[in-house]
């Protein structure tokens, strides 16, 4: 018999690079619900869904997210939404008796200054970007949500932290979203003006380390299918998330040099140091993932192009947006 497997947040970008891996297996039955459906933010909504559809296990990918703007312009409902979120579901698995979770977080959770790789032992260990504080304490509830369930019902709920992601049905906007689909759009955009520059904000310097959204997604799902006294062999009860990266980052400036080839801008990039650069820098360890048995398979070039093709044939999507 099938198992039902409930996405959460199937119509972002992360979700509805799961679904694709999972839509094509004989032995996953998908259970999907939009926001007019379901209001994960309703305790009461969550809980008689969870029941009523007899779910098996959950991806917990639903969040609100943002760039550097958006986490400083509306602190107060990232941290809100975010947690709510989280405890309605992860609760309300545990009621419906639902033994396996998946819960998807960010990088953002290690501390500002963190040893570079960071590793899943840095959580905890020192003061967070303040830019994403908010949401970063969300996700950090959200793992220590998942352990106390584990510890205290025997549930196997798991977490896992990707790095910067991006990929198709990314959010395009030009100031609310992340670095490379606001780049990617900016560039293009620049490119139809025939602009001769474009100004980034921050100095360019930062490091950051991308994975294509089809590449999280089918870590999730591999991280999901492992045999639970497998996970458990490689994480510890009070450290029981796994890192899902490359292990590779670049600067700021590296990757609008790579953007400004893919989309075929060929003039000038200015650096607004005015603008905020956010973490210095943001480098994964993924050497727990690695040894569970998974490696990413898109380059960043590759992905790169794949994403702003996949723009290109749904500009009508983010027309006045």
């Amino acid at each position: 018999m099938a198992k039902r497997v409930f996405v959460a947040g199937h119509n972002g970008m992360v979700g509805r690079a799961i679904v694709r891996q999972l839509e094509s297996r004989g032995d996953v039955e998908l259970v999907t619900r939009s926001r007019s459906d379901l209001d994960l933010l309703s305790q009461q909504d969550v809980h008689f869904f969870v029941r009523d559809e007899r779910i098996d296990e959950i991806y917990l990918a639903a969040a609100k997210v943002g760039g550097i703007r958006a986490n400083r312009d509306f602190p107060a409902e990232f941290i809100y939404e975010n947690l709510v979120i989280e405890t309605n579901l992860v609760h309300a698995a545990h009621l419906a008796d639902v033994q396996k979770l998946l819960l998807l977080g960010s990088s953002c959770i290690y501390p500002r200054l963190a040893e570079q790789p960071m590793t899943e032992i840095a959580l905890l260990t020192g003061p967070l970007e303040p830019t994403n504080e908010p949401y970063a304490i969300a996700k950090i509830a959200g793992i220590k949500l998942c352990e106390s369930y584990n510890r205290q019902y025997g549930r196997d709920y798991r977490s896992v932290m990707p790095t910067n992601l991006y990929g198709a049905y990314d959010n395009f906007h030009p100031e609310n979203s992340h670095v490379i689909p606001a780049l990617l759009r900016r560039f293009h955009e620049a490119v139809s003006a025939k602009a001769e520059t474009i100004t980034i904000w921050g100095s360019g310097t930062p490091k950051r380390e991308f994975l294509h959204v089809d590449d999280m997604a089918a870590a999730c799902v591999h991280v999901m299918e492992l045999p639970e006294a497998t996970y458990r062999a490689h994480t510890t009860p009070a450290v029981s998330h796994i890192n899902i990266g490359t292990g590779r980052d670049g600067t700021i400036r590296e990757l609008a040099e790579t953007i400004a080839e893919v989309t075929g801008f060929s003039g000038n990039l200015e650096f607004d140091t005015t603008k905020p650069d956010g973490t210095p820098r943001k480098l994964l360890d993924t050497s727990r993932i690695a040894a569970l048995g998974w490696q990413p398979e898109i380059g960043l070039r590759e992905g790169l192009q794949q994403t702003y093709e996949w723009f290109l044939d749904n500009q009508d999507m983010f027309r006045g947006k």
